[in-house]
Formats: C-alpha cells, structure tokens, sequence
C-alpha cells in the first residue's frame, strides 16, 4: 500500500531517530522533530501506519510500536491512459513510477504525463517530454493545465486555459494547429486535471 508524503515524512523521521538513538521517538518527540504543534493529526497518521504494515504496537510502553519497514523513496507516478470515473491517480491509470521527489517541483503531490506530439512546441515542450502536473480542478487564465475532454479522449492533454464569459478555451502553444473552444453547453465535459509545474526531458 502507498503513503502519502506526509506520512512518509514521519515514518523517515521515525527511522532516523531510531537508527541514531536505538529506540524508536516518542509521539512528542516526533512533534518536536517535524515541527508540528499538534499530536492529534500525528496520531491519526500513526494509526494509519499502523494499518498499513509499517509500524506495529507495543501495548503498555511509552514508545508503543516497533518500525517494521522502511517506505519506499518518493516517486511521482506516470499516468496513461485514464479509466472512466476514476480518480486520476488510480492505480489503473498508472503507467509508471518516476523516482523523483516532487517537492523538487515546489510540490507535496504531483503527477507526471508523457507528451504526445508537437502542440505545445512554443512553450518549449517537446513530443516525449514528461510533464510534471501538479494536481487541481481549476486554473487562471494563461497558465498551462493537463485537461481532459468528457466523452473525446482518454488520455489528458495540455493546454494554454482561458475562461471567457461565454466559453471555455484550450490554445496550444504551436500556430500550426487551432485551439478548442467550449460554449456554454459543453464547458462541463472540460476537466481539469492540475496545472503543470515542471517538465522533465528524457536523455535520448
């Protein structure tokens, strides 16, 4: 099972302490640790650790679980084609794992498409590129968003965003190929899926 990056953050503090001092940190030392003012957040986090394997307990001690593994390094999942009705980041929609951190990209959370195509060329975003998204449902005007159009496509797409008072637009960055426009009736089959944040461009 996977963990988000927040508990991660955690069990890592978890396991550095443990493998300085011997001894796994107290729930207030994790808080003096990562800075954090409250344990009530934490615990829920442990508890969820818990679940999942990574920590056991220890009934009746003050350091009351044992660290049972180590989580894997922080990656940002490639997605391909994306399942109708799932979220985005459904393990079905995974094509891959990229081992990079996405706060690299200034994000806790991020997700990565592979470019298809010349579309968005003037933007210095080439065909084979993996563009690194960040992950939300709207955007301002101008800003280069992954989109997907409801009942069109299965794999999102990237595109220049703007709202119009009447329409919704997607412009490429490229003059060879026109933008799509989206009235009044069809603006919901627009989706946005994140904003992009980065691009990462494979060694040939």
């Amino acid at each position: 099972m996977g963990i988000t990056n927040r508990q991660k953050e955690i069990l890592d503090y978890m396991w550095t302490f443990q493998d300085r001092e011997g001894f796994p940190p107290s729930l207030r030392e994790i808080c003096k640790g990562l800075g954090l003012t409250s344990a009530g957040s934490l615990i829920k986090h442990v508890r969820t650790l818990e679940d999942k394997g990574f920590l056991g307990r220890m009934p009746g001690k003050k350091r009351a679980w044992r660290l049972r593994r180590r989580p894997a390094p922080l990656s940002i999942p490639l997605i391909g084609a994306i399942a109708a009705g799932t979220p985005i980041l459904a393990e079905e929609n995974r094509e891959d794992e990229l081992p990079v951190d996405p706060k690299l990209f200034g994000a806790a959370d991020a997700f990565a498409l592979r470019v298809k195509g010349d579309s968005m060329i003037d933007a210095q975003i080439r065909d084979g590129d993996l563009a690194v998204i960040r992950p939300q449902q709207d955007a301002e005007n101008g800003t280069v968003v992954a989109v997907i159009v409801e009942g069109l496509q299965h794999e999102a797409t990237l595109k220049i965003f703007r709202r119009r008072d009447e329409s919704v637009e997607l412009h490429p960055a490229n003059p060879a190929y026109e933008p799509l426009i989206f009235h009044q009736e069809d603006r919901a089959k627009v989706k946005i899926l994140g904003r992009l944040i980065g691009v990462i461009r494979p060694k040939l």
